[in-house]
């Protein structure tokens, strides 16, 4: 199983010509607002406050930057190996109540970001289980494909999933048999979470 060990905020940025350089690998969480991007953060590193949301969907347009340990151990008492990863919480995309002028710059520097920052090799692109086929995310999913290196994966997680039945869930895994059912609320796909998250940032 993969472990927590703990983590850390270090810096936010505008955009990529402010950010700081890495020697670890980066893992980028990116959704609509209020798809429960904060939230799924803190509990994927076990901390409740590392990652803070905002009330104003659109509001928060730093690029977020946390580092986080993890270790794979196969009981209480082995801990086998221990990974650094950093973390990069984009804003959420969608609504915002800001200038079109302003919206514009966003997305450019969000897009020089994406297609740009050399150390990507995990894109983690959360989806309301909910709404699980809306056009805005299918477009993001086709946007990422486009510009997708070999050194890069995509992990779509599915948000907010304690609030399905199971025809509902079933249905979510119909249309997307590689995603993974996610809630903040009672854990589920959390451990299953974080293993395909250090296996695909990995490359293993």
């Amino acid at each position: 199983m993969i472990r927590p060990l703990g983590a850390k905020f270090i810096t936010s940025s505008p955009s990529i010509k402010e950010a700081p350089s890495f020697v670890t690998s980066e893992v980028v969480f990116l959704g609509r607002s209020n798809v429960g991007k904060s939230s799924l953060i803190n509990t994927l590193v076990n901390q409740k406050n590392l990652a803070k949301s905002s009330s104003t969907p659109g509001k928060t347009q730093l690029i977020n930057f946390f580092e986080a340990e993890f270790c794979e151990q196969k009981d209480e008492q082995e801990e086998k190996d221990r990974f650094k990863l950093i973390l990069v919480d984009l804003p959420g995309f969608g609504y915002a109540k800001v200038a079109k002028s302003k919206h514009d710059e966003w997305r450019k520097n969000l897009d020089e970001f994406l297609k740009f920052r050399s150390d990507i090799r995990l894109f983690i692109h959360l989806i309301d289980a909910r709404h699980f086929d809306l056009d805005i995310d299918v477009n993001v999913d086709a946007y990422l494909k486009s510009f997708l290196r070999a050194d890069q994966k995509i992990l779509n997680l599915y948000t907010k999933s304690d609030k399905l039945n199971q025809s509902q869930k079933s249905a979510v895994m119909k249309f997307d048999p590689s995603g993974i059912l996610v809630s903040t609320l009672n854990k589920s796909g959390i451990e299953k979470a974080r293993e395909a998250i250090i296996n695909n940032a990995l490359g293993r």
